[in-house]
């Protein structure tokens, strides 16, 4: 019985390995295994190529367009001063008896501010209205003497009228005539005696009036350079004693513009400037006037500009030093375009390239240098915060984003700030993506 079995157990194995050998190749094991291997290895192929082919596409990168404000501005330093500045001094020489006055007083027009001694004055104003009424007196007896000479006269002539002209001699009426025309030059010769000493008592009683040095306008005491007890020598300058300013509620900004900028600064136009007292504070001003005399320092031409300046709260002092911001030209509303994109140009393949010399795209066509352009609004010379204006509009060409593909737009640009470019299209609107700079695709 046990041989039964084991002859049963031989059978089976028999039949099956028999079935097995017997398999078709396709209901093999191994040949799906290196199917599955190989659709797998064709697959990452695929993928990687498909990588490799969108890293090597160009990377662009774009800004959008935008309405906003552009201004174009003008930079330039100066000084605060007074609208109206006097340099108050003495004709006379003199001791100082009274100052009046001290700094940053207000004082009143014809006030008196300092007084000199008047000993000296006084007591030449009384030898001359002394010598004033012995000249009024020698012209009283020079006038008696001309009455007397001129009554002799008409007896001679009368007796000689009666006589026949027997008597009195020829001689006589000579005598009688040439006493009588100098006693009319001595009656003038006093008149005019009194007239230079009437002269003289006046200049004295202004010298006297002189000695209280009173003020021409009403304003405020800026500087004193004298005190009780000075000595004053007037010689043939005025010694200045006060300097004072007419009114500190409104002052004079004068700063100096460069001759690149100073074709665009003109009256009327607004500004801003600060001062080192108050650097987070912004005042406003305006331009009164653009002088036309230059000033020349170190090779470097400048024409003074100044602009009024309100001070209500007399914050700013003059002699401050401002650094002013000119508004010369601003647009409002306006669509805007970053300059980066105007000087891009695709080097995608089969792309058109932009019709203007010079122009490349990247990060280092970027940073090289160019020369000047139509409309490219470089940076201002001479301290200018703003782009340069070329005077009139220029037709450009920018790239825009359409499904990730550059398309060329043309556009007119206008005024440009070095940052941002005035521009108007009737293709370009604002929210588009302009490129401004273009990266080639890494491959790895």
């Amino acid at each position: 019985m046990n041989n039964n079995k084991e002859s049963q157990a031989t059978t089976s194995k028999e039949a099956l390995l028999g079935a097995t050998v017997s398999r078709p190749w396709w209901r093999r094991t191994s040949v799906w295994a290196g199917v599955a291997v190989l659709v797998a290895a064709g697959a990452g192929l695929a993928y990687w190529q498909s990588v490799k082919a969108a890293r090597a596409l160009p990377q662009y990168v774009s800004q959008e367009v935008k309405r906003g404000n552009l201004r174009l501005t003008v930079a330039a330093n100066g000084t605060l001063v007074p609208t109206r500045q006097v340099n108050i001094g003495s004709e006379l020489s003199g001791t100082v008896r009274n100052v009046r006055v001290d700094v940053n007083d207000r004082v009143k027009k014809d006030q008196v501010l300092v007084e000199l001694d008047t000993a000296k004055l006084s007591a030449q104003v009384a030898r001359s209205s002394a010598s004033l009424a012995s000249a009024q007196a020698r012209q009283a007896q020079a006038r008696a003497t001309t009455k007397e000479a001129r009554a002799n006269l008409g007896r001679l002539e009368e007796v000689a009228r009666l006589s026949g002209g027997k008597v009195p001699s020829a001689a006589e009426l000579d005598t009688g005539r040439a006493t009588l025309e100098r006693a009319v030059a001595d009656e003038q010769a006093a008149a005019a005696s009194v007239q230079d000493a009437r002269a003289a008592l006046s200049t004295d009683q202004t010298n006297l009036s002189k000695a209280s040095i009173t003020s021409p306008i009403d304003g405020v005491v800026l500087t004193r350079a004298v005190d009780p007890g000075n000595a004053v020598a007037a010689s043939l300058q005025a010694v200045t004693l006060f300097t004072l300013a007419e009114d500190l509620s409104r002052l004079k900004l004068e700063v100096s513009v460069d001759e690149a900028d100073v074709g665009t600064v003109q009256p009327e136009q607004k500004a801003t400037f600060t001062v080192s007292a108050y650097p987070s504070r912004t005042y406003p001003a305006r331009v009164t006037r653009v002088a036309y005399g230059s000033t020349k320092t170190d090779n470097v031409v400048t024409y003074i500009a100044t602009l009024e300046v309100a001070n209500e709260d007399l914050s700013l002092r003059p002699g401050m030093t401002a650094a002013a911001t000119i508004t010369s030209t601003e647009r409002k509303d306006v669509l805007l375009v970053p300059n980066a994109a105007l000087r891009f140009t695709p080097t995608v393949p089969g792309a058109a390239p932009a019709a203007r010399e010079g122009s490349s795209g990247g990060i280092m066509g970027q940073l090289m240098p160019r020369g000047p352009r139509p409309g490219g609004g470089g940076q201002r010379r001479g301290g200018a915060a703003g782009g340069k204006n070329d005077g009139g509009e220029t037709p450009r060409e920018v790239w825009v984003l359409e499904e990730g593909k550059a398309v060329a737009v043309k556009v007119v640009t206008g005024i440009s700030d070095g940052r941002m470019t005035e521009v108007r299209s009737e293709t370009l609107q604002p929210g588009m993506a302009v490129i401004t700079d273009q990266r080639s695709g890494s491959t790895k």
